[in-house]
């Protein structure tokens, strides 16, 4: 059985380490997931089939990103339950976001089965996309409860301290994917549906399995739905709302910043998407690091233990800084190399490359965000993540990408991005030291 964490004694750095790795190796499986089912869409379809799927998978994630949020929510509320041995709350909490994320689920698969076709034309997809984008779109809309469903179940075995065992579930998903993909497409002669068949039947498969193997290994206390209180339906609310809206910010910002990098042209926009392909792979450690932090504060939260979630804060945020400025070091030396994985265009790699030497230097204050906004959220100060997330993309990341780069040229991109990640680590910092975050009282009488 894999060992849940009781992360209010013992050695934190170690404690960090180990949690932390299984949790970087899941999001590089998730990171793959989407891989494979591009390469396999790509190969076996063409480019047009490719591009009804990139578009349909846009409106999934632009979809779900909300309600994904809460998951950060679950994190927060289960992990202070669990540091408060709260055997009751904790099984209170569970039974709520079962019944909420389940009616969310049945509710979105409904609406966006039927306006499958409405939602691609408000995206402005091309007709000769239409039928097949829109027929992926409905399958993957049906089978929303168990994207949504084997995630929770990831969540809540991280808030009581175990990240190797969502580790497993991923994992099955991804073999799944890798293996239907081709036998459906090509195989079945389904084509396009076929890969949007892979993808629930190995998402489904993965929720199954979770079930099970929670249930008879008695890893977390599931119980019997039954309709929650109006006191834990409106704190999962509060917190969860705040945190979806966070993508939501996260999401519009990064098509802003797409705004300004196409104003140089197509190579600059093809470099610009081969570096952000890389880059979302080797910011994947300080996003591990920042669930962790999440789980491992929250506990101590629970029983109030400030001085042990402030070394938490302190060996998180060094941890962080040491291995991002390693990757960063990396890049500099291979920033070249990385981009031609992905296009070979002069133009597009000499802007790739450079963007990627400049910003990757800038890596351990970005990554700091991530560590210090993940002991915030531990103590249910949603909100005020939501405002950082705003003052990072609104009012630092894209007007200092728009000025830098009326200034610099497209040079001034990679510029912008670097100094808007060093401000708003100062920022994140500001508040972590001064802010009143660790005033917030999420329980009451301990319930």
């Amino acid at each position: 059985m894999a060992k849940q964490h009781d992360f209010t004694q013992g050695n934190i750095l170690k404690h960090l380490i180990i949690f932390s790795g299984p949790l970087m190796l899941t999001n590089l499986l998730q990171t793959s997931y989407q891989f494979a089912d591009s390469l396999w869409v790509g190969n076996l379809l063409g480019a047009y089939a490719l591009g009804a799927v990139a578009i349909s998978s846009t409106i999934i994630f632009t979809i779900l990103s909300f309600v994904l949020g809460l998951n950060n929510a679950a994190l927060t509320i289960l992990s202070q339950q669990k540091g408060k041995d709260n055997e009751s709350g904790l099984k209170r909490y569970l039974n709520a976001f079962v019944v909420i994320l389940t009616i969310i689920a049945l509710v979105l698969s409904t609406i966006g089965y039927a306006l499958a076709e409405e939602l691609l034309q408000l995206m402005g997809t091309p007709e000769n996309m239409l039928d097949d984008a829109q027929t992926y779109l409905q399958i993957n809309f049906l089978g929303i409860l168990f994207l949504l469903g084997y995630n929770f179940i990831s969540t809540v075995l991280r808030a009581l301290g175990d990240s190797r065992t969502p580790l497993r579930f991923v994992m099955m998903a991804v073999l799944l994917n890798i293996i239907l993909n081709p036998l459906f497409i090509a195989g079945l002669g389904l084509g396009i549906n076929g890969a949007a068949f892979a993808t629930i039947v190995a998402q489904g498969s993965a929720f199954l399995y979770g079930i099970i193997y929670v249930g008879w290994k008695k890893l977390a206390p599931f119980r019997t739905p039954s309709i929650p209180s109006r006191q834990e339906v409106g704190l999962i609310l509060n917190l969860g709302i705040p945190s979806g809206l966070q993508m939501a910010v996260i999401s519009a910002g990064s098509a802003a910043i797409m705004s300004v990098v196409t104003v140089f042209g197509s190579g600059v926009v093809a470099g610009f998407g081969a570096a952000q392909r890389l880059d979302r792979i080797l910011m994947l450690p300080a996003h591990a690091l920042g669930t962790a932090v999440n789980s491992m504060a929250g506990q101590n939260i629970g029983v109030s233990d400030w001085p042990r979630v402030k070394k938490i804060a302190k060996y998180g945020v060094l941890y962080n800084f040491s291995i991002m400025l390693l990757i960063g070091l990396v890049v500099v030396l291979f920033a070249e190399f990385g981009v031609r994985l992905f296009i070979e265009d002069e133009e597009a790699v000499a802007f790739g490359t450079t963007y990627l030497q400049i910003v990757a230097l800038c890596y351990p204050f970005l990554g700091i965000n991530f560590i210090l906004n993940g002991i915030v959220r531990a103590a249910g100060s949603m909100y005020q993540v939501l405002v950082l997330n705003i003052i990072s993309f609104w009012v630092l990341r894209f007007p200092l990408t728009y000025l830098f780069s009326d200034w610099f040229g497209d040079t001034g991109i990679a510029l912008g991005m670097g100094a808007s990640f060093l401000l708003s680590s100062f920022a994140a910092f500001m508040y972590y030291r001064f802010g009143k975050w660790h005033q917030k009282e999420l329980f009451v009488r301990g319930k």
